[in-house]
């Protein structure tokens, strides 16, 4: 059997230890838990990325929403010219 060392900030290592208890595993057996879903999915068990408000579920019900509008002929898009689009930006 193998030990691996890792540097953990304090607090995190903390609040892991707690969800892990709260779940009946050790940082060992949840650490073993990581290595063995990383194997059989082949690279991270989740998704890693960066949070871009665009995807996030409000955004996206309120792009949904303006959707259907649109659609439904609730609202109409705003047509400008660039003489009018600039005089706003100069407002």
């Amino acid at each position: 059997m193998a030990n691996v060392n890792i540097r953990v900030d304090d607090t995190l290592k903390k609040e892991a230890e707690k969800v892990f208890s709260e779940l009946g595993l050790s940082m060992s057996t949840a650490t073993n838990v990581f290595y063995k879903q990383a194997v059989r999915y082949g690279g991270i068990p989740f998704d890693l990325r960066i949070s871009d408000p665009f995807y996030s579920p409000e955004n996206q019900s309120r792009l949904q929403k303006s959707i259907r509008d649109y659609e439904t002929g609730k609202s109409q898009p705003v047509i400008k010219t660039m003489a009018e689009l600039e005089k706003l930006a100069d407002e």
